[in-house]
């Protein structure tokens, strides 16, 4: 019996480990087609944006609503239907007569997407013994920081390959039916929760409140982020969001001392630890998403072209995926605290190294390993092992589906001000060119950090090949400038990931001694 659970949890593991992995590419790999889609569609870039901004707000309003699905029902069947969902989303998207049908693919993709690493998590958080838990855990956590790097170069060679954007979603399809196929014949139902009735009310408060919060980050200006904050489109919805955050506390509190199932427990938002795992959540997130920009920094710093960018970025794909299996190994025997220290570390090193080090592909190789590594270390195993400290039997999916929304929150919040900086680059590179050149020579009106492309077409339509050489370096100097305020602010990131990791060992380590 020992021996078939042993084999029941590595098919489980296994299959958790795809799933995450297919649900992590989506949007990386929509990235990459983003413009065909529109033109397919003949829409405006600000309105073809919303099929990932959909996308977004989706999986940030279902992971902590599935999550505590899944504690409620089993995470079996949860996981099934939401392969299913994300199947059958993948499908309709592929097929989509128009936009607004896209978007409610999108949408449906989106619910199913992403609750997959909750969901899986928090199986090996009941299933696994406590030494093993890190290690299941760097898995699905290296697959989703693996899955989000490699996404857009798999998007370019998707899209190369085929000629149709539509392949992006098809190939979806029979990973999905392969899932659903052997999670019903190999992964074993955890027990199901408590009985009593749903918190509908805590659920509409919750839905409702993300919902609100995610579309006023969404809608802040990169050019200014501060000053849009007062924004009609901005300034309401936050502060809904808030109210409807204060009264869903409220209304949690009164549940639960009513001896009912809230949808997130308030005694475990009044835990210190949960309280400082959310932290690290956010902060991971600002972490994942100066990865993110390491792309953007390929081509326009190194001046590397786009169909050779992919090789580039390996070493960072590769080094992400044995962050995340060494932070999970260094969980199981050194704690998450000090797992949490190395990331810190690690990646404070990986991020400086960028602005003050990187001037060719051994330098930038050294640098994108340490930021890789650093990354993978910090997702999925030591927080979600904290998670599962925090909470009580039966709350771990909610639990981890909160922390998941916290990330998500960092992953829309931080790259709203990295794009700022890659804005206020192409604004000094605008006033860098005329003032040396004049006026004529280039378009910036047709030219962004969007829209790199066009610039880089329109030099090379000089033919003067010195004057090229010259626009060029003041190009790749100015932007450099911008990305290096960016890499900057990720490793102050890290440094607080570190301090954080600090005052935990510090507090684990008080706690013995009183014992």
């Amino acid at each position: 019996m020992k021996e078939k659970n042993k084999t029941s949890q590595k098919w489980a593991i296994t299959l958790f480990t795809i799933g995450v992995f297919m649900a992590g590419l989506d949007n990386g790999i929509i990235s990459t087609a983003l413009t065909t889609i529109n033109d397919s569609f003949s829409i405006s870039p600000s309105w073809g944006a919303w099929s990932i901004t959909l996308y977004t707000l989706g999986i940030a309003v279902s992971v902590p609503i599935i999550g505590k699905l899944s504690d409620k029902f089993g995470r079996k069947r949860l996981f099934i239907i939401e392969i299913i969902l994300f199947g059958i989303g993948s499908l309709l998207v592929a097929f989509s007569p128009n936009f607004i049908f896209l978007l409610i693919a999108r949408l449906i993709q989106s619910i199913g997407g992403g609750g997959i690493f909750i969901i899986g998590s928090s199986h090996i958080l009941a299933a696994l013994p406590k030494d093993k838990q890190g290690k299941a855990l760097g898995m699905l956590g290296g697959m989703n920081g693996f899955a989000a790097v490699i996404g857009p170069n798999l998007g370019a060679v998707i899209l190369d390959i085929t000629g149709s954007w539509h392949w992006l979603f098809l190939i979806n399809i029979p990973i999905a039916i392969f899932l659903i196929v052997f999670g019903f014949l190999k992964i074993d139902e955890t027990k199901p929760g408590t009985s009593k009735p749903l918190d509908l009310v805590g659920t509409a408060l919750l839905a409702c409140a993300i919902l609100a919060l995610m579309f006023g980050i969404t809608n802040l200006n990169s050019q200014a982020v501060l000053e849009s904050i007062t924004q009609v489109n901005v300034a309401p919805f936050l502060l809904i969001g808030i109210i409807l955050l204060l009264a869903l506390v409220y209304h949690e509190r009164q549940v639960e001392n009513r001896g009912g199932d809230p949808i997130l427990a308030f005694s475990l938002l009044k835990k210190r630890l949960f309280q400082i795992t959310l932290i690290l959540g956010l902060l991971s997130g600002g972490f994942l998403a100066g990865i993110i920009f390491i792309p953007a920094y390929v081509q326009q710093v190194l001046q590397v072209p786009v169909e050779n960018a992919g090789y580039w970025l390996t070493p960072l794909a590769v080094s992400s995926g044995i962050g995340a299996g060494l932070g999970g190994v260094l969980t199981d025997r050194k704690g998450p605290a000090k797992t949490i220290i190395l990331s810190g570390v690690v990646g404070v090193i990986g991020f400086l190294l960028f602005p003050f080090t990187v001037d060719g592909v051994w330098t930038f190789t050294l640098a994108s390993i340490l930021a890789g590594i650093g990354l993978g270390i910090l997702l999925g195993a030591p927080l979600n092992v904290l998670v599962g400290e925090s909470a009580r039997s039966g709350e771990q999916g909610s639990a981890l589906g909160t922390l998941s929304l916290i990330r998500q929150i960092g992953m829309t919040l931080f790259p709203t001000i990295y794009a700022g900086f890659m804005t206020g680059g192409f604004s000094k590179l605008q006033n860098a060119v005329e003032q040396e050149f004049g006026n004529n020579l280039l378009d910036f009106s047709k030219s962004s950090e969007a829209n790199y492309g066009n610039l880089i077409e329109q030099i090379e339509m000089i033919s003067n090949t010195e004057l090229q050489v010259d626009i060029l370096k003041i190009v790749t100097d100015t932007l450099k400038t911008a990305f290096s305020q960016m890499f900057i602010t990720a490793s102050i990131l890290a440094a607080l990931v570190l301090l954080t990791g600090c005052y935990l060992h510090y507090r684990n380590k008080s706690a013995y001694q009183n014992k």
